[in-house]
């Protein structure tokens, strides 16, 4: 275990909760007939916003738009690498009109954008790793956009294949650790196809295992800077073994999110420059 790990600076995008809400369902957390507490969830993610610029984070947002309770989750919105913006084609038709607001927001502060013509989710499946893309399938994103996220992005595109409906997206069941090189990752194995577990295991032999309580309570839906995880304070064992690897738990509650399926990470889009 290394005696100090270094945090990176990084660059988020976020999107204000002024009209979260969870109006339908399109995966197995969202009950429509389960009241969401707004007030409660602005104050979640303004603490969420608060501790990124703590730790010495950049944080833009973009305007939310009325109509789009979901836009909150920015990390579905794109996947960002070396400037290039891979957007969104979003499975839900209630979800799809997200994606116009990204755009405008990318191309407003210089970045060219992809518009792929295949079913993709930005962050939710697509996780940079150092030197590879770590890309989900099953649920949502097709493999059809990990060809064109390749393509564009020109950077090995992995596809690993979901299983459990719980872990919809693979920012769910997975996050990335260290990003240099070929690095290190945390997962829930029982979230993938056997074979996806393979490949990860000969990817990451190192890797930190959740299990399915710690995974169910959002702690993998995480962002790392490389030294301080930001993580759910639920997924208690799991920050434990984060920190016997000379990690930094970060705890913050955004349980009014889960609600709708989501967590840190959905809040958190990465502009990686």
């Amino acid at each position: 275990m290394p005696e100090s790990r270094v945090p990176r600076r990084r660059r988020f995008l976020v999107c204000e909760p002024r009209h979260f809400a969870v109006q339908y369902a399109i995966n197995p957390w969202m009950r429509p007939d389960v009241p969401v507490d707004v007030s409660l969830a602005q104050a979640q993610w303004h603490e969420l916003i608060g501790v990124y610029r703590t730790h010495g984070h950049t944080v833009d947002t973009v305007e939310p738009v009325p109509g789009l309770p979901d836009m909150v989750f920015a990390a579905n919105a794109a996947v960002v690498v070396g400037g290039r913006v891979f957007g969104s084609l979003f499975k839900a038709p209630e979800r799809r009109p997200e994606s116009l607001p990204y755009d405008t927001w990318f191309k407003s502060a210089g970045h060219d954008v992809y518009r792929p013509e295949s079913v993709c989710e930005g962050e939710g499946d697509f996780v940079p790793a150092g030197r590879w893309i770590l890309a989900g399938t099953g649920f949502r994103t097709t493999r059809e956009a990990h060809r064109e996220a390749q393509e564009y992005l020109g950077v090995p595109v992995i596809g690993l294949t979901l299983t459990d409906p719980y872990f919809y997206h693979l920012d769910t069941a997975l996050f990335v650790l260290d990003d240099e090189g070929e690095g290190n990752i945390a997962y829930y194995p029982e979230a993938f196809s056997p074979g996806s577990r393979e490949v990860l295991a000969r990817l990451y032999p190192d890797a930190v295992l959740a299990t399915r309580e710690d995974a169910t309570a959002f702690g993998l839906n995480s962002v790392c800077d490389g030294r301080h995880v930001f993580i759910s304070p639920g997924a208690t064992a799991l920050a434990e073994q984060l920190a016997d690897r000379g990690y930094v738990p970060v705890p913050v509650d955004l349980s009014e999110f889960h609600k709708a399926g989501g967590g840190i990470k959905c809040c958190t889009q990465e502009i990686r420059s």
